[in-house]
């Protein structure tokens, strides 16, 4: 295993986006912890929104004055082919889970735990890639309290995946779901529900002067900003459906002829299937000029893409929490997204954006050009996005809840 690179971060510039109190509570909650010693560990440092989720919580830590650390695991193909059929599975569907696939991933999850060579208090598991460690944890750090953080929808698995995990699962000593029904499938430990946040200080999500936005605006040629922008970002993944998204842009078109779309994503290091999506989706895109198939962007250039589009959609058929609805709310873009997973706690619909069901490519077709055509609602929509992402989800709320936790499970009074 080994820790990736980290920005830093300091807890009194979040006075900027969120109020004294709660950032009050946070130093409080960090002094109560005290000396505990923290460790994450999850399955890559780049490209998923459990590390850009890290990525974040792990400075802000530190700055309160925490021994927060953060380790990613060192895996072959072999293992992450394994568990990205895990995801698939534990989201409804996929390959069957074989006696091999199991060996695969107990001997990547042994060989990492041998890696580990202090001692912690608190270690959080994310998701179920290093979730076979846990044993070998418990060996080697018997007084450690050991959470396991699931970002995965379980509300429709395949059971033997389900089965396969949870086995797992029930051997932590608390559990973080990212919403209630999705800790249901599982007969495990005690469980807490923490929603997701995104880091409005992060390069994808702070504010950007005039001077920057064009700049970004001048290298994402030949996409246009004077004519109609639809845009979708998302990790190029059969659950997003930028399938669907085509064919949302090409309905709306014909009401909107002008229109233009940009599939953004970039590729996550524990997801294989990434570039042969992002090859097919490019393929199908390939004859329509007004359609921009985007990948590895800088955050810099997400953050402008989100802040200039006239709409964003996320197509999701199924979803752990879909941060990047709350990035484009933020930069007060309205969002059409699928009622699926965390994304109809983040759309108020008719408010700042519109639900439709996730295989509905008409009535989401039809929102877009609604909002596209009325620039006064845009607005309104955008200035209501911006207000409820700032109460429920900026991390410094985020981070409050998960120390909370962290005092539980250590029996610390806060």
């Amino acid at each position: 295993m080994h820790p990736p690179s980290l920005p830093d971060r300091s807890i009194e510039a979040y006075a900027a986006v969120t109020d004294d109190e709660r950032l009050e509570h946070l130093r409080e909650l960090a002094a109560t912890l005290g000396e505990a010693r923290i460790l994450h560990v999850n399955s890559t440092a780049t490209g998923g929104g459990v590390a850009e989720l890290l990525r974040s919580i792990v400075p802000v830590c530190r700055d309160l004055g925490l021994e927060d650390n953060w380790l990613v695991m060192d895996a072959s193909d072999d293992f992450f082919e394994v568990t990205k059929a895990m995801h698939n599975g534990l989201q409804g569907s996929g390959s069957p889970l074989t006696e091999e696939m199991k060996a695969t991933y107990h001997d990547v999850n042994e060989q990492n735990a041998a890696e580990l060579e202090r001692t912690y208090d608190v270690v959080v598991i994310h998701d179920p890639q290093p979730l076979g460690m846990i044993e070998s944890i418990r060996e080697a750090m018997p007084e450690a309290a050991i959470v396991w953080r699931c970002h995965i929808d379980l509300t429709d698995p395949v059971e033997a995946y389900l089965t396969f995990v949870a086995d797992a699962a029930r051997r932590a000593d608390h559990a973080i779901f990212s919403r209630a029904a999705y800790g249901e499938a599982i007969d495990g430990p005690p469980a807490s529900v923490i929603h997701p946040s995104i880091d409005p200080l992060a390069a994808k999500n702070r504010s950007l002067d005039e001077e920057a936005v064009t700049a970004e605006c001048d290298r994402l040629d030949p996409l246009s900003f004077d004519a109609p922008l639809l845009t979708q970002v998302s990790r190029f993944d059969p659950w997003k459906d930028q399938f669907g998204t085509l064919e949302i842009y090409r309905r709306a078109r014909e009401s909107i002829p002008d229109l233009q779309l940009a599939l953004v994503g970039g590729m996550a290091g524990d997801d294989p299937e990434g570039l042969e999506l992002y090859e097919q989706v490019a393929e199908e895109a390939v004859e329509d000029p007004n359609v921009h198939v985007l990948t590895d962007l800088p955050d810099q250039g997400v953050n402008v893409l989100q802040r200039r589009s006239d709409v964003v959609v996320q197509k999701s058929l199924r979803e752990g929490f879909g941060l990047v609805v709350s990035e484009a709310l933020w930069k007060r873009t309205p969002v059409v997204g699928s009622s699926v997973g965390g994304i109809p706690l983040q759309i108020e619909d008719g408010q700042n954006g519109y639900l439709v069901e996730p295989d509905d490519v008409s009535t989401a077709a039809g929102r877009v050009v609604t909002l596209l055509e009325d620039d006064e609602r845009r607005a309104t929509f955008g200035a209501n996005a911006r207000e409820h992402v700032r109460e429920h989800f900026l991390l410094p709320r985020q981070l409050a809840e998960l120390l909370e936790v962290f005092l539980e499970v250590l029996d610390l009074d806060p």
